[in-house]
């Protein structure tokens, strides 16, 4: 009897929190209904691919294999300024019988995608000139004109020929790792000096609320700094991620990233009352971060998804992180991300001087 009474309460306290029972229930429901979302959306690989003094008939097989443009460029320099500007995936250009390849290669598939067109054309090219030597000759015989041998090179401006998939997921993943930590522990945190009855001591003395915010902001803003040095370092000292452009440029993302998930753990943990409460806004506001970061080929989604991207802090930060990591992109590249970054944190900051209101009315 004892042990059905203790149920009966817990199950009774339990009924009485809706919220906590919205979340049990629905939360698991809108994340499954946002991986069939993300996952069931298309993402067929298209790659394009400048040419200089490539065959009209290289070029045309090029082109008839499926997910692939190809455009002819007059001059080596002209194609690789369209590769630097991301405007093609790979450079193909021919000298004395050498096909020399330049792959952006951040991204696996694409550069994949290229090899397999271009290897595909020239032995299409070959065959086709193999069957137009052929003379019949009496007695049926036949005379082939030997192929002068095709020698391919090919260049990595990212990563080398080993390159996995990982190394595109890889910047999206550092982003989110910092995010996810810092958010979940800078709400523990206050939320734990408020039940405790530290923020309300506080609150009680004649310190300004910006005060109390600035100085949580501050104090976990430094622990913030130290654990994303942390994963920094170790993503490219020990897991030996190659960095394009400036490692200061990925330091500055990731701490502005790491200053807004403390702004939003602070924020969203005036909303809690217990620490499962907390936990139970990860589905709610952590998740989406991650499916809408770019992991998925964000223009091939619809505009609602498109726009909700828009709303979340990861994207800005995975853009920048990408761009620096991969294409060695500089601050100017990435000024508009920042900025974006920078406005989160304003907000969210003036959001919390506003919601310390409900703790104190002066």
């Amino acid at each position: 009897m004892k042990i059905i009474a203790i149920a009966k309460r817990v199950l009774l306290e339990l009924v009485r929190d809706k919220r906590t029972l919205a979340l049990l229930f629905i939360a698991p429901l809108l994340v499954l209904l946002l991986m069939n979302y993300v996952f069931s959306v298309n993402t067929t690989t298209t790659v394009r691919i400048a040419t200089v003094n490539v065959t009209q008939p290289i070029v045309q097989n090029m082109a008839a294999t499926k997910h692939v443009t190809v455009k002819r460029y007059n001059s080596r320099h002209a194609a690789d300024q369209a590769l630097a500007n991301r405007d093609v995936d790979t450079t193909i250009s021919v000298t004395n019988n050498t096909y020399h390849v330049t792959h952006a290669n951040t991204d696996i598939a694409k550069t994949n995608l290229a090899k397999m067109a271009l290897q595909s054309a020239l032995t299409n090219n070959q065959l086709h000139a193999l069957t137009t030597t052929v003379t019949t000759l009496t007695g049926r015989q036949t005379s082939l004109t030997p192929q002068h041998p095709v020698k391919i090179t090919n260049t990595y401006n990212y990563g080398n020929a080993k390159s996995t998939f990982f190394a595109k997921m890889m910047p999206i993943l550092m982003g989110f790792f910092v995010f996810f930590f810092v958010f979940l522990i800078s709400g523990m945190a206050l939320l734990r000096e408020r039940t405790s009855g530290t923020l309300e001591r506080l609150l009680a003395t004649p310190v300004r609320r910006s005060d109390i915010v600035f100085g949580y902001m501050l104090s976990y803003g430094a622990i913030a700094v130290i654990q994303t040095l942390l994963i920094v370092g170790f993503t490219v000292k020990i897991l030996k991620v190659q960095v394009a452009g400036s490692i200061w440029l990925v330091v500055l993302t990731t701490v502005l990233l790491a200053l807004v998930a403390l702004a939003l753990g602070i924020f969203m943990s005036t909303f809690a009352q217990s620490e499962f409460q907390m936990m139970q806004f990860i589905p709610i506001i952590v998740v989406p971060q991650i499916f809408f970061s770019g992991l998925i080929s964000l223009e091939a989604m619809a505009t609602w998804a498109q726009w909700l991207a828009n709303l979340l802090p990861m994207k800005y930060a995975a853009n920048a992180l990408t761009s620096i990591i991969l294409t060695g992109a500089k601050f100017s590249d990435i000024a508009g991300n920042l900025i974006a970054l920078l406005f989160f944190i304003i907000i969210l900051t003036i959001g919390n001087i506003v919601g310390l209101k409900r703790y104190r009315k002066a």
